[in-house]
């Protein structure tokens, strides 16, 4: 069972961090707007970059709450000070501290820009760590569809349902490098995911690198431990003979997000579901 999103394979563009920052932030116009949620509900890479900007720009808010909020001023609020910092880091090639500076002198006192320097300085390292490795920052909620969509073996409801204690494979470490390395997570916290079956082996999934993606196990609310719960629950259901086999497989493979909530009926997860 492989099958791909044509909506993912005919990209031909991506979104700017420009536009993706905008959109962010609610400052789309209704048209721009709708333009670009259009494109997201299409393009992974896309939804992939905007969760990696919406991650930096929670942690730079509770770093600052954490760390600074008592030492200096900050006018314009961390959020927006952020913005300007990245939008300044995308747009210069060459001596970026120089245009950064000259464009917060002209907007704060001498006495404030010293303390946003020192801010800034800690704030442009932790960005620049963060675009070389920023695989540690990205929530993997769901595949990317061109990389893993999906693979079943050649087995019945019947041969399903007579194995017990059926739990998702251990994957070799190997495999583990060739995925990790296909979604461009070269640099992965091992805690911060899991490499896992997109069907999982209880309801026939192969082991094949298209049935294996890396989902985050912590850092999302649509983590690792949710899906295991939909899949056993959707295992209960094909051996209880209240789902067929092949639908309990596409709509896992499809969208595990919304097979969710469609058959645990609710919009977010449900604690203590685990068998």
């Amino acid at each position: 069972m492989i099958t791909m999103s044509q909506d993912d394979m005919s990209q031909e563009f991506h979104l700017s961090d420009q536009e993706l920052l905008m959109a962010v932030d609610g400052e789309l116009s209704d048209h721009a707007a709708e333009r670009v949620q259009s494109h997201l509900a299409a393009c992974w890479a896309c939804r992939a970059r905007k969760q990696e900007i919406e991650t930096t720009i929670g942690e730079f808010m509770r770093f600052q709450r954490e760390s600074f909020n008592h030492q200096f001023p900050s006018p314009e609020g961390p959020r927006a000070l952020l913005r300007a910092q990245m939008a300044q880091l995308a747009s210069v090639q060459a001596n970026p501290w120089a245009s950064w500076f000259r464009f917060i002198s002209q907007r704060l006192s001498w006495a404030a820009v010293a303390g946003v320097l020192i801010l800034a300085g800690v704030t442009y390292l932790g960005f620049r760590t963060w675009q070389q490795s920023s695989a540690r920052l990205i929530a993997v909620t769901t595949p990317n569809p061109a990389l893993t969509p999906g693979a079943t073996v050649l087995v019945d409801q019947r041969e399903i349902c007579m194995e017990t204690g059926v739990k998702n494979k251990d994957v070799p470490v190997a495999l583990r490098k060739r995925v990790f390395d296909e979604y461009g997570i070269r640099s992965a916290d091992p805690r911060a995911y899991e490499v896992d079956y997109l069907i999982t082996p209880a309801l026939g999934g192969a082991d094949d690198i298209h049935n294996l993606w890396p989902e985050s196990n912590r850092a999302a609310v649509w983590n690792a431990e949710v899906k295991d719960s939909l899949e056993d629950h959707l295992r209960d259901l094909v051996c209880d003979g209240r789902l067929d086999l092949a639908t309990a497989q596409r709509e896992i493979a499809t969208n595990w997000i919304g097979a969710y909530k469609k058959y645990f009926h609710t919009d977010r997860p449900v604690t203590g579901l685990r068998n």
